[in-house]
């Protein structure tokens, strides 16, 4: 089913597939500037929210049969799937320090490339650290924060399409969260792929959208989606009607170091049209094209990242302001 309507600049649109009518007449169009003190808030009430400790560091696909080295809070990490499972410790050999990502498997032992040394978790050399896999991303469980058994995770699909993308940007989690929060500038920034959006409500911590995606040229399909934040490092957007009702978009942010993060954006795509189990079996042909535009968004969006941080240092390393209306526009003014 096709409707023609107009994008937000006026030229010719087409929507396909469901119609969901009118937005209701409170509705913010896409030209209505974004609510930085909102933002401001939503983003302190995911900060607050339990991680756990809990970081992710790579795809589940990443894990084959080598040793994968990764990078958390400044710290190096080593993981592998060993013969009792997955494990994960710091990336040097006790002996003389080599990295054991440079090392092999041998029989499901991690063997360090200088000496050969063979790690055996049942009497570690290096204290292991908790792992989890939960089929698509990888986490490792870092001190500093109370412990949770699991990464706290939003609902995903049970039949999925799925695909993980990443980027390192230089900022940090805050800015991650910051992005999605504020999704007024999707249909100005990223004009290639959004036609028009209008906000359909605030809560205290979540933003419900109406927007049209970009297929080709002026045909589009229109969703509603809704973003909120499960934990202080993960901000979700499901698709709650629409075309792909209770597919789900999981963007993590991962600190590397200081001012260093890893982006990690998993998407599981799902649809109740009865084509989608022959798009599911050809997902390993598909899954390459979700990542591209996955990728071809947070291009751009790491570009708001690293300024939104930028500005951010750039304020922390100026004296106060006098008037509080010259401070970081974002920053709710202290309680008084």
């Amino acid at each position: 089913m096709l409707r023609r309507t107009e994008d937000r600049h006026g030229r010719r649109l087409w929507l396909f597939g469901q119609d969901l009518g009118p937005p209701p007449p409170a509705a913010q169009p896409d030209w209505q500037a974004a609510e930085p003190r909102w933002i401001a808030e939503a983003l302190r009430r995911a900060l607050a929210r339990p991680a756990g400790g809990w970081h992710v560091v790579a795809a589940s696909a990443a894990l084959r049969d080598k040793p994968l080295a990764a990078q958390v809070l400044g710290q190096s990490l080593v993981l592998w799937c060993g013969a009792q499972g997955l494990h994960a410790t710091a990336d040097h050999c006790p002996h003389l320090g080599a990295r054991w990502s440079d090392g092999h498997l041998a029989g499901g032992r991690l063997i360090c490339p200088w000496h050969g040394l063979a790690f055996d978790p049942a009497a570690p050399c290096n204290p292991l650290l908790p792992v989890h896999d939960d089929g698509v991303l990888v986490w490792v469980q870092l001190p500093g924060e109370a412990p949770l058994p699991a990464p706290v995770l939003p609902p995903r699909p049970a039949q999925a399409l799925v695909s993980v993308m990443t980027l390192p940007a230089r900022c940090t989690p805050r800015e991650v969260l910051e992005n999605r929060l504020d999704p007024w500038h999707g249909a100005h920034f990223h004009r290639h792929s959004f036609a028009r959006l209008a906000v359909l409500e605030r809560a205290e911590d979540s933003i419900t959208v109406r927007v049209a995606f970009r297929v080709a040229g002026p045909l589009a399909v229109e969703v509603d989606a809704r973003f909120h934040c499960p934990q202080a490092r993960c901000i979700a957007m499901t698709i709650v009607a629409g075309e792909g009702t209770g597919s789900v978009v999981e963007t993590h942010g991962t600190a590397l170091g200081p001012d260093r993060c890893q982006i990690t954006e998993a998407v599981f795509a799902t649809s109740a049209r009865p084509g989608f189990a022959v798009a599911r079996r050809l997902g390993a042909l598909i899954a390459p094209y979700m990542r591209f535009a996955a990728r071809r968004l947070w291009v751009e969006d790491a570009a708001y990242c690293e300024r939104r941080y930028a500005l951010r240092q750039q304020a922390a390393a100026e004296p106060a302001p006098s008037c509080p209306s010259q401070g970081f526009a974002d920053e709710p003014e202290p309680a008084r």
